[in-house]
């Protein structure tokens, strides 16, 4: 009874030591995320009293590492939101119209998710904003 009550502790302390590692793959790295924020980002841009109603549609995730920063992200999806429908709304057709300046607000948005981290958690914690789909019409 002894023997069998060992073996079941040998047997049970990998698995623990495992679970207490939670975000790490198997070299010991954290592990690396994209928290998909949904549903998507669509609303109007440019409007400069123009006739034409111009919309987007994107679709956004961002590169975290680690459990925890997953967890910090998704608490903050709220503000995040808002900081970015913000600076979507503010964009006008010319910002929009090229790879460039698509690449432009792509960085602007990082640094602002960014910013709202740094403020909200004390840290940056986002890597990189990644644009999943991006349509404007």
């Amino acid at each position: 009874m002894k023997a069998w009550i060992l073996m079941m502790l040998a047997l049970s302390l990998p698995v623990s030591a495992f679970a207490e590692e939670g975000g790490k793959e198997e070299g010991g790295a954290p592990k690396v995320a994209y928290v998909s924020l949904t549903p998507p980002f669509v609303g109007n841009y440019a409007l400069d009293g123009s006739p034409r109603l111009h919309v987007y549609k994107a679709d956004v995730a961002l590169k975290v590492t680690g459990a925890e920063a997953e967890a910090a992200v998704k608490h903050q999806d709220p503000l995040i939101r808002n900081q970015l429908v913000a600076l979507f709304a503010q964009q006008t057709v010319d910002s929009l119209s090229n790879v460039e300046s698509k690449e432009k607000l792509r960085q602007e948005a990082l640094k602002q998710v960014q910013q709202v981290m740094n403020t909200e958690e004390g840290k940056p914690i986002v890597e990189d904003l990644l644009f999943n789909n991006l349509i404007v019409q």
